[in-house]
């Protein structure tokens, strides 16, 4: 094999390298070319060797056979007949080609993390060469999240004795990488070995362990390491503060939530539109949601406005414990408030208003809606039809339900069914078929207890109009059993 430049041959020695042709190889791209080198051979089935390797690397690759794939690329008439591998010294004179961002492109576009290692390591080998700190970093994180995890810590602790400056995002990378796959001890011990390199991290660092932690159940250990901060020379912020009250909220310590708010003050951290947001989810999560509404006016007396996800945790807690006067209130105000209602809000409190038996109240607030910029939906319809239907307001109901489809949405199966069952029982005939024909012009077919309920109660008003409404829909393509009807 003859290792090949673009401009001439280079001819520089690499021993104890070979060949096995038992494996299975990758194809990587692109070819050497992008770094300045390309590869040439000849023979695979009279040699076998294995491309030299640190110590840490405990498992070789058949990198020869996938630089192989590369010899496409190299120079027409460059190629040697000889099966040996032949470099020479000639390689410094190519050395302008290979340069720390080209090898960085390529070790960056390998899928296979073992591979890229290989490549890292052909490069190191090349007099004079030094690798980029992006090239480590990028490599560092391939092999972690390949969970080459011996591999990683290796390539760590090579990059420190060559001294190739590190910043604390690596760390922090690595951190994440563990959280990824469940080894939050490792993630700690990451976090020690930024300081160990002489970092001090930054309460934005220690944040990520905190989040790692807490995913994986470790409160009690974030707490610990929460109150050794001062060891390792971080002052925690109001992200800081943020996180671990919302774990405890999620954990119902409620009083260890507000110990850490109150706390906030003395350390001088200003509780943030989260900060509040945190508690008074805990808080409706809990059903105190009178406590919950001190907390919105306390936020709103500093200046800070709840987003619409907020609001909706308080509205839907008030509507569940039936306080809709006061639901409808804080839906009124919040623009007012600063914060424009959302479809969401608004489908909230017209769920509360029909679970409550007051459909009658909900079809206000969804005529209010586009008034305040917002456009109802097919979830707020459909709620509302349900709501009347239940109540047996079918005529409203039918109203709704003509407005839902001239604005674009169609109507489920099931609220046809609840619409026409109820008007047939109500002895409306003539407004169910027009509901019928309402859902065959979406083609949409009635399901066999619609069908049943609505014949049987023509059979008793008349035997000649059923057989009218059945004429009628067979022109449309739809076919009915007379006989089955009965």
């Amino acid at each position: 094999m003859r290792v090949c430049g673009r401009g001439g041959s280079i001819s520089s020695t690499i021993s104890g390298m070979g060949f096995s042709n038992q494996r299975s190889f990758c194809t990587v791209s692109p070819s050497f070319h992008s770094i300045g080198i390309s590869f040439s051979i000849d023979t695979f089935t009279n040699r076998s060797c294995l491309l030299p390797k640190p110590s840490w690397i405990t498992k070789p690759l058949p990198f020869l056979r996938t630089l192989h794939k590369f010899s496409s690329y190299s120079s027409k008439g460059d190629r040697s007949d000889s099966s040996s591998i032949s470099c020479s010294s000639n390689i410094r004179n190519h050395s302008r080609m290979l340069t720390p961002a080209r090898v960085h492109k390529l070790i960056a576009s390998q899928t296979d993390a073992l591979l890229a290692m290989e490549i890292f390591e052909v490069a190191s080998r090349q007099p004079g060469f030094k690798h980029s700190y992006s090239t480590y970093h990028t490599l560092i994180c391939k092999l972690g999240r390949a969970r080459q995890f011996k591999t990683m810590e290796g390539l760590i602790q090579q990059m420190r004795k060559d001294g190739c400056p590190y910043t604390p995002g690596l760390f922090v990378d690595i951190i994440e990488i563990y959280g990824e796959v469940g080894m939050p001890n490792e993630a700690i011990k990451a976090f020690h070995q930024m300081l160990e390199f002489g970092y001090e991290p930054l309460a934005k660092h220690f944040n990520v362990l905190l989040i790692v932690l807490i995913e994986h159940k470790c409160l009690e250990t974030a707490l610990s390491l929460f109150k050794k901060l001062h060891e390792f020379g971080i002052s925690p912020n109001t992200r800081t503060y943020n996180i671990l009250i919302r774990a405890h909220c999620h954990s119902d310590k409620l009083s260890h939530a507000y110990f850490l708010f109150n706390k906030m003050h003395k350390q001088g951290c200003i509780p943030d539109v989260e900060t509040y947001s945190i508690l008074m989810q805990g808080l409706c999560r809990k059903s105190q949601v009178k406590t919950a509404l001190g907390v919105l006016d306390e936020m709103l007396n500093k200046g800070y406005v709840p987003d619409a996800l907020t609001y909706n945790t308080l509205l839907n807690s008030l509507c569940r414990k039936m306080n809709l006067r006061e639901a409808y209130r804080l839906l009124s105000k919040m623009k007012v408030m600063g914060c424009n209602p959302d479809v969401i809000n608004y489908n909230t409190v017209i769920t509360g208003f029909c679970r409550e038996g007051r459909a009658l109240d909900a079809c206000q607030i969804l005529r209010d809606m586009p008034e305040n910029g917002c456009l109802p939906n097919a979830l707020s319809y459909r709620t509302l039809v349900n709501g009347l239907c239940n109540e047996g307001k079918f005529d409203e109901a039918k109203d709704f339900v003509e407005e839902m489809i001239s604005n674009g949405f169609i109507p489920h199966i099931s609220i046809y069914h609840l619409l026409i069952t109820g008007l047939c029982n109500e002895g409306k005939v003539g407004e169910a078929c027009e509901v019928l024909v309402m859902m065959t012009k979406q083609t949409l077919a009635p399901h066999e207890s619609t069908w049943s309920v609505l014949l049987m109660r023509i059979c008793e008003d008349s035997q000649t109009e059923a057989r009218e409404l059945v004429d009628k829909l067979s022109e449309d393509d739809w076919r009915y059993s007379w006989e089955t009807a009965g």
